[in-house]
């Protein structure tokens, strides 16, 4: 999802935002402190790291 839409259905509005239209890499802020820092990832690197979140069980 671009940077600046909506939130998701049951989303608090505080996860960070990743924005998509950037060639190669995924930029990451805060959508509650738009002018704030931003992480940016590598294609490769966003594509593990969101693996590995979904793969997380905190049980």
């Amino acid at each position: 999802m671009p940077a600046g839409q909506g939130e998701r259905p049951g989303s608090t509005g505080r996860e960070p935002r990743p924005a998509y239209n950037l060639p190669g890499i995924v930029g990451v802020r805060d959508s509650k402190d738009p002018a704030g820092p931003a992480l940016v990832f590598g294609s490769t690197a966003w594509r593990a790291f969101v693996g590995m979140a979904k793969a997380y069980d905190p049980a």
